[in-house]
């Protein structure tokens, strides 16, 4: 065993099994759901990225009011615990709906319990884990986020076969380790110490949100390209559908993408300590502009699995890092806080990837949506290679 790996806190590790489930219970509906959406609900594309958007938007903005509530009333683990419980109880809806409003009302719920859970969360490990040891703890967290994701699919999957493609039935799956989550949360994560509050006036938080070093505020626009690059993973799914995979085999798009995450997201965070965090951005943002190169323009089965594995990458090299990143440049104070704003500009970025992906998809075809994508990716590699500099000064200040 690493001397790393010894010494991560059993907080993280607590988290990290709790976002196993979660995640197996999510990526399991996410896995099917496009589909289930167009082809048994009769949605276009077109709605499908646009409900992804609102959901995904939903779930980051409301990321700043939980951070901020958490950082005023220094309360991590109940917050969490509630957002964790919204997506549990949403995971009886999916497969009892009967029409496409009862579906997106859950899809919506569920991702107001990831809003309200994800800051929390987040400052949770920032609190309990020593500066030193911050990106290969975020990276941990997130590469056991990310073995749900890929078992998630898979169960998916083995149910799709055994079921007869029952979609319906199949959803009924993700409520057990939906429900194993919120269990695991509640019994194995005491309340962090609590940090001076920093002054409680909504005046005296905002003056403090101003004092943050520029180098978070760099972060935001460079956030902003990243969300607007890395479209929805139901584009995946329906990629997959369009080169005409079967209904049992289309969760192995998420299962391939999450594998190659999750195998990637803890070495990142132990590389990134030695190579430098930039550098591991630039080296996602490489990997996620062949993934969308490889969708839009290699032929179809190639250019899906190909893109797939990269997407998984570029995921596996990116997040940990960012999440990591904001723990560094916060304040203790108002770790919560910076985190929702983080995400709040994610989600606002993904509200407008998403509706653009799926009208350019509408109206020009996969190849243009991904191609788009690429631009993007490309965009922000470039602002990346341009800001690392000024990242440095402003840390040194």
């Amino acid at each position: 065993m690493s001397p790393v790996r010894e010494r991560i806190p059993r907080a993280v590790w607590v988290l990290g099994g709790v976002s196993l489930f979660m995640d197996m219970s999510s990526e399991l509906v996410h896995a099917i759901l496009p589909v289930y959406l167009t082809t048994v609900l009769g949605l276009s594309v077109l709605a499908v990225g646009i409900i992804e958007g609102i959901a995904e938007a939903t779930a980051s903005m409301l990321k700043v009011v939980s951070g901020v509530i958490s950082d005023r009333f220094q309360r991590r683990k109940s917050l969490a615990l509630l957002g964790y419980g919204l997506a549990a109880i949403t995971k009886p809806v999916f497969p009892l709906a009967d029409t496409a409003f009862g579906v997106v009302a859950a899809r919506f719920v569920d991702r107001v319990g990831k809003g309200i859970r994800g800051a929390p969360r987040d400052a949770i490990v920032a609190d309990v884990t020593p500066p030193a040891l911050r990106d290969a703890a975020f990276g941990l967290r997130q590469s056991l986020d990310t073995v749900g994701a890929f078992a998630g699919p898979l169960l998916a999957m083995l149910f799709l076969w055994l079921w007869a493609d029952n979609m319906r039935a199949v959803l009924w799956i993700a409520v057990i380790p939906a429900v194993l989550a919120v269990l695991l949360l509640a019994v194995g994560i005491d309340e962090p110490e609590r940090h001076a509050a920093g002054g409680t006036s909504a005046a005296a938080r905002l003056r403090l949100l101003g004092a943050l070093p520029a180098a978070f505020w760099l972060l935001m626009p460079l956030t902003s390209l990243f969300s607007l690059a890395r479209l929805s993973e139901a584009f995946l799914v329906l990629r997959a559908q369009e080169v005409h995979l079967g209904v049992m085999w289309i969760p192995l798009v998420m299962i391939v993408m999450s594998a190659v995450y999750s195998l990637s997201s803890y070495p990142a965070g132990v590389w990134a300590a030695r190579v430098g965090r930039d550098t591991m951005l630039v080296a996602s943002l490489l990997a996620l502009l062949a993934a969308e190169a490889a969708l839009a323009w290699l032929p179809d089965g190639a250019g899906l699995w190909t893109g797939v594995a990269l997407w998984g990458l570029h995921m596996g090299l990116s997040q940990g890092g960012l999440s990591a990143w904001v723990a560094e440049l916060a304040p203790a104070n108002l770790r919560a806080t910076a985190f929702g704003v983080f995400h709040f500009v994610t989600g606002l970025c993904q509200l407008a990837g998403g509706a653009l992906t799926g009208w350019l998809w509408a109206r020009h075809g996969s190849s243009i949506a991904f191609a788009v994508g690429g631009a993007w990716a490309l965009i922000a590699l470039i602002a990346l290679m341009s800001a690392r500099h000024r990242v440095r000064r402003s840390e040194q200040v």
